[in-house]
């Protein structure tokens, strides 16, 4: 092949959206060697070394480690897209995580860090508030999780229905309609489309069966929109986004306005939308 035909650094990266200091990197750790290194220590590509610095630049714009990039170019298409789904398993636990701060962080704001837990209840009805509490607590931890088991989802889905068992028993008509949008959400993220929408339809039931509004009322539709989402109906899901994004501007404390749009813009298929 004569020099004329390869390609400086700055061309590959200019067509590729690699950044010359990037492709310098990948030639030293061995993911994308030139073609040719000439005699003044220029590195030269080939052509055809254009699509593999396309998938590479592809890769790390979702943050897929270098040493599952490797991995995926010598890899089948079925081999990918198992990495892939595991990537994304665990960029949703990481974007879970940040979400259960920015709830706690509210609250936090909202009440003052040392706001009383005491009540004037009998310690058994506290005991089972705190037991409701800590199950719910114990679901996002679960979906913090970056790579869970089998048992830890089903951990998780038993947690879900026992926290709203006992907020049942203790809580208020928010506590419930909150406790229904946790269930779906578990049920959304393990790819349960027919319990997540049953449990979405529960939570909004609620919250309109007892005039609550606020972020309990926007969530819901937000948990209606993931659920049919997951199941295939992006039509539905996008119509209850809309139902969401009304009820957003309903929403008191701007934190949590923030929050409900952020979680939004997770929804599956609905990256258009905005």
């Amino acid at each position: 092949m004569a020099m004329r035909e390869l390609l400086t650094v700055g061309q590959l990266a200019r067509r590729s959206g690699l950044t010359p200091k990037a492709l310098r990197h990948y030639d030293r750790i061995g993911l994308l060697r030139p073609a040719v290194v000439d005699p003044a220590g220029q590195r030269l590509y080939d052509p055809a070394q254009v699509q593999q610095a396309e998938l590479v630049a592809r890769f790390r714009a979702v943050d897929l480690p270098l040493e599952q990039v490797r991995e995926c170019l010598s890899a089948s298409d079925q081999a990918v897209r198992s990495v892939l789904v595991a990537h994304r398993q665990r960029l949703a636990a990481r974007m879970t995580r940040t979400q259960s701060a920015l709830h706690r962080l509210d609250h936090f704001i909202a009440d003052g860090i040392g706001a009383s837990m005491s009540t004037k209840d009998s310690p058994s009805v506290n005991d089972e508030r705190a037991l409701a509490a800590e199950l719910f607590n114990g679901v996002w931890r679960l979906l913090e999780k970056e790579d869970r088991s089998i048992a830890e989802n089903d951990r998780m889905v038993h947690m879900a229905h026992a926290s709203r068992y006992h907020w049942e028993q203790v809580g208020t008509p928010a506590n419930l309609t909150v406790g229904e949008w946790q269930c779906s959400h578990v049920y959304a993220v393990l790819g349960r489309s027919e319990p997540a929408l049953y449990h979405a339809r529960r939570s909004l039931q609620l919250a309109q069966d007892n005039g609550i509004g606020d972020f309990q009322l926007a969530y819901a539709y937000e948990a209606l929109a993931r659920a049919h989402a997951v199941a295939g109906d992006p039509e539905e899901a996008r119509r209850w986004t809309e139902q969401a994004l009304a009820a957003a501007d309903g929403i008191s404390q701007d934190g949590d306005r923030e929050l409900l749009l952020s979680d939004l813009e997770t929804i599956p298929g609905q990256e258009r939308f905005w």
